[in-house]
């Protein structure tokens, strides 16, 4: 077996592949160089550097591994390995105790205000009572996102003798409590917290999780970190905060834009800012090398990978057979993530008909992506599915059935939070997912994407003008509209398609109207 090693990675992880197979490390190739080389190996392993495009995934005819050593995989064309059959996988873990550290050091430095008192002080400048800062002892840490990292930070926390609050809410109640974690909904994480830190992965959904208006619930004396991904926290807000004394720090390691000069971040002498250093530790380097090594040893000696990107082969008659109920059970699991409110307590996937007779795992990965895709900086796949539910808790009941009821198949998710229970079930119509169930009304058929907006009603004449007529005047134009109701006049759900967002202000004006119970935005 031949290994090519396109970028410089740490050297224990080239020896560790030079134990089974032949390696050359061949760095800063040109595009058409490696083009040329490719179908000469059986595995590719790259960082950020090298583009592994789709002609250089075609020309490589023997591979059948490639390796990321680190977290993104922006640099590869996915979905040319995963149609030739090549497993990709990365190392999303070997920098979670790097990236903690740096965020307990940023934590440290702006309670301490050790970066300006360093530069006033190199300046000539001896200016002690300038920068009196406040101790971490008994103050609350806030963390967003008790994944790998989030979990990591929170031991370092409590060993600090801080109060931690965590958010999360595909965590089990149970698992963070064994931290010695608070557990607690957004609004009051980022209202209590004198420290706030992100550990969520970027995505439409975290996009600007923390903007103006969070930032005016916080504390004036609060503070906030961001190792985790530019663009989680408005960078103009965050700015516009610190500056007006409406907080009193920030710390940032990640931007919207990379590298990251002009920043306006970088503008304020209150703002700590490092150039991406979260995994930048000798220690990480090592390990990434070393875990992506042991994975593409893994693939190509016939074993599972434990973090693949993509799907690794299935048989094709099953992958056939599945491959239009993915994206549902994805989307019925992003569905009823977004309708349940509360800590997680559990989930059951119901399979009945056709659907049944598989091998469900894969619908199962699917399931975990479409809750935890929002809330996980891992990639969910049926390799490491079980895993990364596992690891926080999150129980997960399977139940089949080949009787069919009203359809060939259906797939229904129900989420248990502190005693309320979300249901939302679907199913497949020429070819396109569909949901055929929310709680108590299955008599639906609406298609899964967009913006949806849910509300539920007194059946009274009147309420779908009211609702349809406010979206219009501000300017929301309307796909599709579709109501169901327990009787003439009784409990009933309105489910409105539409073409644009639906601001909070929007959503707090639908819910004021009359005959309005509630009213949520799910976003497909």
């Amino acid at each position: 077996m031949r290994i090519l090693v396109a970028d410089p990675v740490a050297e224990e992880g080239v020896q560790f592949l030079r134990r089974v197979a032949e390696v050359d490390v061949l760095t800063k190739l040109p595009p058409e160089e490696l083009l040329r080389r490719i179908p000469e190996y059986d595995a590719l392993v790259v960082r950020s550097e090298t583009k592994v495009t789709a002609p250089i995934i075609e020309a490589g005819s023997r591979l059948r591994v490639i390796g990321r050593a680190g977290v993104g995989v922006d640099n590869i064309d996915v979905e040319a390995a995963t149609r030739r059959g090549i497993t990709v996988v990365n190392a999303p873990t070997g920098n979670t105790v790097a990236a903690a550290e740096h965020t307990i050091a940023l934590l440290l430095a702006l309670a301490r205000h050790i970066p300006q008192a360093h530069m006033a002080l190199k300046a000539g400048r001896w200016e002690r009572a300038k920068y009196v800062g406040v101790e971490v002892r008994n103050k609350v840490l806030g963390i967003i996102g008790l994944g790998k990292i989030g979990t990591e930070v929170a031991r370092r926390a409590l060993g600090l003798q801080m109060r931690v609050l965590g958010y999360d809410p595909f965590v089990s109640e149970e698992h963070v409590q064994k931290l010695g974690v608070q557990v607690a909904d957004l609004q009051t994480v980022i209202r209590e917290a004198d420290f706030l830190t992100v550990h969520i992965p970027l995505s439409k959904e975290t996009r600007s999780l923390i903007g103006a208006r969070e930032l005016a619930a916080m504390k004036p004396t609060a503070r906030v970190i961001n190792v985790a991904r530019g663009g989680i926290i408005d960078e103009e807000a965050l700015y516009q905060a610190v500056e007006t004394g409406q907080i009193a720090g920030a710390a940032v390691d990640v931007f919207s834009q990379e590298p990251a000069t002009d920043n306006i971040l970088l503008k304020s002498e209150r703002i700590i800012v490092t150039p991406h250093l979260g995994a930048s530790t000798e220690e990480a380097q090592v390990q990434v090398a070393i875990d992506v090594a042991e994975q593409v040893i893994d693939v190509l000696q016939g074993r599972p990978a434990r973090y693949a990107v993509n799907l690794p082969m299935v048989a094709p008659e099953t992958f056939r057979a599945l491959e239009p109920y993915l994206p549902l059970a994805e989307r019925l699991a992003r569905m009823a993530a977004q309708l349940a409110h509360g800590q997680v307590s559990g989930v059951t996937i119901t399979y009945r008909g056709e659907v049944a007779h598989y091998d469900t795992a894969l619908l199962k990965a699917a399931v975990i992506k479409g809750l935890l895709q929002a809330a996980s900086e891992e990639n969910v796949n049926l390799v490491n599915a079980a895993l990364i539910a596992r690891e926080r808790g999150l129980r997960l009941t399977e139940q089949k059935s080949t009787e069919a009821e009203n359809y060939t198949s259906l797939i229904r998710i129900t989420i248990d939070r502190q005693g309320e229970r979300t249901t939302v079930g679907g199913t497949v119509i020429r070819g396109e997912p569909r949901v055929v169930q929310i709680n108590e009304y299955d008599q639906l058929d609406i298609a899964p994407v967009g913006t949806l907006l849910l509300c539920h009603n007194t059946d009274r004449p009147g309420v779908i003008g009211r609702v349809g007529t406010l979206l219009g005047e501000r300017d929301i134009n309307i796909a599709f509209m579709t109501v169901a109701r327990d009787h003439p006049r009784g409990r009933a759900l309105m489910i409105v398609g539409v073409d644009e967002s639906i601001s909070d202000e929007v959503l707090a004006q639908v819910r004021a109207l009359p005959a309005i119970d509630d009213a949520v935005v799910v976003s497909l």
